[in-house]
C-alpha cells in the first residue's frame, strides 16, 4: 500500500529517533507508518483512555463516549478524509488514535486543574503531554544513553501527532504542544522553515477532531435528555460560539448558521424518544453532519496537491467553522454548563489538586515504579513535580479517585 505514496515521503520522513534493525524476513510485511500505528493501538496509554472522561464521566452511562471511542471514531473520519485527498492515511490516523493519549483524569477539567498547579515547572498541557508520551514515558525502545524514547515513532508520525507546534508561551492562550525539557525531540521532528506550522496530516488529524466531537457530543447530549435540537436557546449559545470559539460571528452569521443546519435532511422535526425508531434518526443526522462537514472541506480543498507533509494546506470554509462551532456550543450550553455537571467539576478539581500535594509530599514511595525512578533521577524541585504531574495525568478517572482516598483517607469524588 505505501507504494502508492512512495513519492510523498522520502527517507527522513521515515527516520526513527533510534534506528531500528530490519524485522523478521517470515513476519508480515508492514510499511513504517503501519508499524506506528500499531505501537499507539497497542499502547498503556491508549488503554487507559477507555476510563478517562471525554464529557460525561465514562462510569456514568454505557451509551456516552469515553476519550477511547472518541479517539476511534476522530481515527475513522481522519483516515477516511486522508484517503479522499490522496495523503497517507496512516499517518493521519495514527495522529488521530494518538492525539488524546495525554488527557489527564477528568477531561478538560482536569487539564485546567494540573496547568494551575504545575506553573513551576512549565505549566500542563494535554497536546504537550502526549508528544512526552510518546516520545519519553511510553515503554519501547531505549537509546545508546540508557534513556527512554517512548514508542520511537517516525519523524513523519510524530509531526502528524503535533497539534500545537510551538512553546508554552509562544502563542497568546494556553494551547501549546512542547515542554521546554522536550524540545530535543521536538527539535529533532520539525523543520526549522515550519515555523508554527502544521503539517498536513496534523491539520487532517486536528479537523477530525473537530468534526468528531461536535457532532458526538451533541448526539451522547441527546440520549442523556440534556438537549432537545427542537428546543435550542439561541442566546447562550451564539454567546458561547463567540466567547470560546468565534469573537467575530455576528448575529445575523449565526442565525444564518442554525438555519442552515436545521435544513440538514436528517435535523430532527420531533424530540428524540428513546426508541429505536428514533436512535435511527439521531445516527443518521450524525453520519449526515460528518458527511457534510468533510466533503466541504475536501471540495474547498480540491487542489493544489499533493496532501502531504508540508505542500499543501487543508481549505475549511467559514460557513463549516461556523457549524462546527454552533454544534460545539451547544454541548456546552446544555451539558457542561448544567449545575450538576458544575459542581462535580468543582469536587475533581479539588480532588487533583489534593492528590497532587500528597504525592509530592510522600515521593517515591507512593509512585508507580517508573515514576519513581524518575523521581530519584530528578535534578531539582521542579523536575520531581513534573514527575508528580506525569504520574497523575497518567491516571484514569476511577484510578485518581482510587488514589486519591487511599493516599488521604478520604473517599469519594
Amino acid at each position: 500500500m505505501d507504494s502508492l505514496y512512495d513519492g510523498l515521503y522520502d527517507d527522513a520522513d521515515r527516520e526513527r529517533l533510534v534506528a531500528e534493525p530490519p524485522k523478521r524476513v517470515d513476519a508480515p510485511e508492514r510499511t513504517a507508518f503501519e508499524r506506528d500505528r500499531a505501537r499507539v493501538v497497542h499502547a498503556a496509554s491508549s488503554r487507559r483512555l477507555a476510563a478517562k472522561t471525554q464529557v460525561v464521566g465514562p462510569q456514568s452511562d454505557d451509551f456516552v463516549r469515553n476519550r477511547l471511542t472518541h479517539s476511534l471514531e476522530v481515527a475513522q473520519v481522519a483516515r477516511d478524509l486522508s484517503r479522499a485527498l490522496g495523503s497517507q492515511p496512516d499517518i493521519a490516523e495514527t495522529a488521530a488514535l494518538a492525539h488524546d493519549l495525554g488527557h489527564p483524569p477528568f477531561g478538560h477539567n482536569g487539564e485546567e486543574v494540573l496547568a494551575r498547579l504545575a506553573a513551576d515547572c512549565g505549566g500542563f498541557e494535554g497536546n504537550a503531554q502526549t508528544l512526552r508520551l510518546l516520545t519519553r514515558l511510553e515503554a519501547k525502545t531505549f537509546d545508546a544513553a540508557g534513556r527512554s524514547v517512548g514508542l520511537n515513532l517516525t519523524r513523519a508520525t510524530l509531526d502528524a501527532c503535533t497539534k500545537y507546534p510551538w512553546r508554552r508561551g509562544d502563542r497568546p492562550g494556553p494551547k501549546f504542544g512542547v515542554y521546554d525539557d522536550d524540545l530535543p525531540v521536538f527539535t529533532w521532528l520539525r523543520s526549522p522553515e515550519t515555523g508554527q506550522r502544521q503539517c498536513i496530516e496534523a491539520q487532517i488529524m486536528d479537523l477530525a477532531d473537530d468534526v468528531a466531537y461536535s457532532v458526538h457530543d451533541v448526539e451522547d447530549g441527546i440520549v442523556a435528555g440534556r438537549i432537545d435540537l427542537t428546543r435550542l436557546d439561541v442566546g447562550p449559545v451564539g454567546e458561547i460560539v463567540r466567547d470560546w470559539y468565534l469573537p467575530d460571528a455576528s448575529d445575523d452569521d449565526l442565525a444564518a448558521t442554525l438555519l442552515a443546519l436545521r435544513d440538514v435532511g436528517g435535523w430532527p422535526a420531533s424530540s428524540y424518544d428513546g426508541s429505536r425508531r428514533s436512535l435511527a434518526a439521531l445516527k443518521n443526522l450524525t453520519s449526515d453532519l460528518i458527511g457534510r462537514f468533510c466533503g466541504a472541506v475536501q471540495d474547498a480543498s480540491g487542489a493544489p496537491g499533493p496532501f502531504a507533509r508540508y505542500r499543501a494546506d487543508l481549505v475549511v470554509p467559514d460557513q463549516t467553522r461556523r457549524e462546527i462551532a454552533v454544534l460545539k456550543a451547544i454541548a456546552v450550553h446544555y451539558v457542561m454548563r448544567s449545575d450538576d455537571r458544575r459542581r462535580l467539576q468543582e469536587r475533581q478539581r479539588e480532588l487533583l489538586a489534593e492528590l497532587v500535594a500528597v504525592i509530592a509530599n510522600r515521593g517515591p514511595d507512593a509512585l508507580d515504579r517508573p515514576f519513581a525512578d524518575d523521581w530519584r533521577e530528578a535534578a531539582d524541585d521542579a523536575a520531581r513535580l513534573r514527575v508528580v504531574i506525569d504520574q497523575v495525568a497518567s491516571l484514569t478517572d476511577v484510578t485518581a479517585v482510587a488514589w486519591h482516598a487511599r493516599l488521604t483517607g478520604v473517599s469519594g469524588a
